[in-house]
């Protein structure tokens, strides 16, 4: 029976701001070589297919970016399908709705591969073993997770207690889900051999995960039902339905199902696997000079020792420091203690509550339609450089509280301004009033690069009234 690798991609990585942010997230980071975890996820998921399809399960927010790193990679005529949540419910009720879609387009036998869209594997032939294991044992009823042996003490990951050897298999049947433990108790495990790293990746058939879902989750198994019901099956991106997906409870795989079957099995992950789940595993990816510092972009450092800097276009220099990760993105700068790194997640704690968007967005954000860079932020105007990609379109929409002005600078757009419609050259502008509805689209090959300014007393993207949009973002 087929394998199908599902890619689930969300979550904000908090551990990892100010380059991880809500509206462009861990998985979109590109690493020292230049491609994102979500790239390298869809690769290795690629690798194990066998030519089959590979199952995203994401949010309309991270669809359309997601899409076109998959387009660049098997090009746009690929069938590697999407299910969209409208929100997040945590890895059940995302993991349960695949496995309903698998099974009814293959069959109950149908194997599942979960992978997080933002871990990183080095070794992709001991990957494919460790799946090849697992899918062995998927197909005897096991509910497979993947361990990882811990190589140091680790606060930041749950473990697994190993139970008693599967028969015919290197597997191991899982004796305990553990929690997050003290430092203390993080050094028993390791010392104990007993203990794996939970990696968060699995194998089951669809069948049995959904059968093992009735038993152990039924509110989890009705709600998913209830979605499941509600979808329209015959296009793509298939939609999960807004309120029916409300009404599923919030939680994980692991505390679903997983740590309450007397099925699960675990096999060993010897792969090079990291979570890469914060600045201290981000820089162990990098060479060190003789100091053990580390760099990614333009530094100078003074008598400092082993510590990370990123930067972004400016030059960072530090003198007489040890032990830090600084990182520059060139709106936020992060000065922290390395050994401290897993904190940064309260950055964004104190930034969201203070509605500061520096906890959301970053100053490039993408969009369905290209992305635009904030210039200037400031009381009485906002400045934009809007890049639009080809045969894309913003919506049709309209603004309460500011007015625009848009100069081309590379590129032809084509303007609709009220009744009117007309092309717009480099080098030529237009004004849109208050209140007057209005949109840009590119019918070109090629980027259309323009400035926007914006005039008025409020400049909040909530201030958008969307009449028309190519991307289902008009609100009923």
């Amino acid at each position: 029976m087929p394998l199908i690798p599902v890619i689930l991609s969300g979550g904000a990585g908090t551990r990892l701001w100010p380059v991880s942010r809500r509206a462009h997230p861990k998985p979109f980071m590109r690493l020292v070589d230049g491609e994102s975890l979500a790239e390298k996820t869809f690769r290795r998921a690629l690798s194990v297919a066998a030519g089959g399809p590979v199952l995203t399960v994401t949010s309309r927010d991270y669809y359309f970016y997601t899409r076109d790193l998959y387009d660049g990679i098997v090009g746009e005529d690929h069938e590697h399908p999407f299910l969209l949540e409208p929100v997040g419910r945590n890895t059940a009720p995302a993991i349960a709705l695949a496995a309903l879609y698998l099974e009814r387009k293959f069959g109950p036998e149908a194997s599942l591969l979960v992978l997080p869209a933002d871990h990183l594997i080095r070794d992709e032939a001991a990957f494919r073993t460790a799946v090849d294991e697992a899918q062995a044992l998927a197909a005897r009823d096991y509910l497979v997770t993947f361990g990882i042996h811990p190589t140091q003490p680790e606060t930041g990951f749950g473990y697994i207690r190993k139970g008693q050897r599967i028969e015919n298999s290197s597997g191991r049947e899982v004796a305990a889900f553990v929690e997050k433990p003290d430092a203390e108790t993080a050094r028993e495990y390791v010392a104990s051999g007993d203990y794996d790293w939970n990696s968060g990746m699995f194998c089951f058939q669809a069948g049995a995960f959904i059968k093992a879902l009735e038993q152990h989750a039924p509110d989890v198994h009705e709600a998913v039902t209830a979605c499941w019901a509600g979808m329209d099956r015959f296009r793509q991106p298939l939609e999960i339905p807004a309120e029916e997906f409300g009404q599923c409870p919030a939680i994980s795989v692991d505390y679903a199902v997983m740590e309450k079957s007397d099925r699960s099995a675990v096999v060993a992950g010897d792969f090079g696997w990291s979570d890469i789940g914060s600045w201290k595993a981000i820089s162990e990816l990098y060479e060190s000079d003789a100091a053990g510092n580390r760099i990614h972009g333009r530094a100078v450092l003074v008598e400092s020792t082993d510590c990370f800097v990123q930067g972004d276009k400016r030059l960072v220099a530090a003198v007489g420091v040890k032990d830090l990760v600084i990182v520059d993105t060139g709106d936020a700068v992060l000065v922290a203690d390395r050994e401290r790194a897993q904190d940064v997640k309260e950055v964004v704690n104190q930034l969201t509550d203070l509605e500061d968007e520096a906890a959301e967005f970053h100053q490039t954000v993408h969009r369905p339609w290209g992305s635009y860079s904030v210039l200037e932020d400031a009381d009485d105007c906002k400045v934009k450089r809007l890049v639009v990609k080809p045969g894309q379109v913003l919506s049709l929409q309209k603004h309460h509280r500011r007015a625009e002005h848009w100069t081309v600078v590379r590129g032809t757009a084509k303007v609709r301004l009220g009744d009117r419609e007309f092309l717009l050259e480099a080098n030529e502008s237009t004004y849109i009033p208050t209140g007057t509805l209005h949109r840009l689209e590119n019918a070109g090959t090629g980027d259309v690069h323009l400035i926007e300014v914006q005039t008025g007393d409020y400049f909040g993207e909530d201030d958008i009234v969307r009449y028309e949009d190519i991307y289902g973002r008009v609100q009923a």
